[in-house]
């Protein structure tokens, strides 16, 4: 069963006039491909229902929660850093990178940052971490699915058709067993991340 995120933290902003702008990220722990960030700041007086962690929900809801999402949303922005730039300062900078991309893309609308996690490069907005946020807080939930949404996209759309031999289609760049054997057959491509691959050793 699906736990469907609340707007309790939301709403202490919200009675103070501020508004919030969730962050969250997909592809942190992919062995390939970017890691996309996403920033989205929700109306008060627009509920949207169904919002959730989105690795809970099926891909198609995913994409109709998305679609709902950019169309209701008060700003959202998307952000990827890729591969190369993983390799040079590691995941957990390159995961702030893409956040902060993500963020300045809706700060003019936002005057708090909601981020999921227990960590955060500071940024000139104030902003409160929540571990498991995605599934506690609507704003993060979005993000979470703009996320995730972007992501598997561009992994589905563009990786695949390119590298076809890696079944990007299938596990979008995760350490599936079947995509460690595809790395060992065909070496790894150019969005894979050396970093990552050394495990794989």
């Amino acid at each position: 069963m699906t736990i469907v995120a609340t707007s309790d933290v939301e709403q202490e902003h919200w009675l103070r006039g501020r508004n919030v702008a969730g962050v969250d990220e997909a592809g942190r722990g992919s062995l390939a491909g970017p890691v996309v960030a996403a920033a989205v700041v929700l109306r008060s007086d627009v509920p949207i229902p169904g919002l959730a962690d989105s690795k809970m929900l099926r891909a198609e809801r995913r994409q109709e929660l998305a679609a709902v999402i950019t169309q209701l949303a008060r700003a959202h922005a998307t952000a990827f850093v890729w591969s190369d730039r993983i390799d040079e300062v590691n995941i957990l900078q390159a995961t702030f990178d893409a956040m902060h991309q993500a963020v300045d893309g809706v700060a003019e609308g936002a005057d708090h940052l909601l981020i999921d996690g227990n960590r955060f490069r500071k940024h000139r907005l104030p902003h409160t971490c929540i571990i498991g946020g995605d599934a506690r807080c609507v704003s993060i939930a979005a993000a979470s699915i703009l996320a995730k949404v972007a992501r598997d996209t561009w992994m589905v759309e563009v990786a695949h058709q390119r590298w076809p031999m890696y079944g990007f289609d299938r596990h979008k760049g995760y350490g599936t067993e079947a995509h460690r054997r595809a790395i060992t057959e065909y070496g790894p491509c150019e969005i894979h991340r050396r970093l990552f691959l050394r495990k794989l050793q």
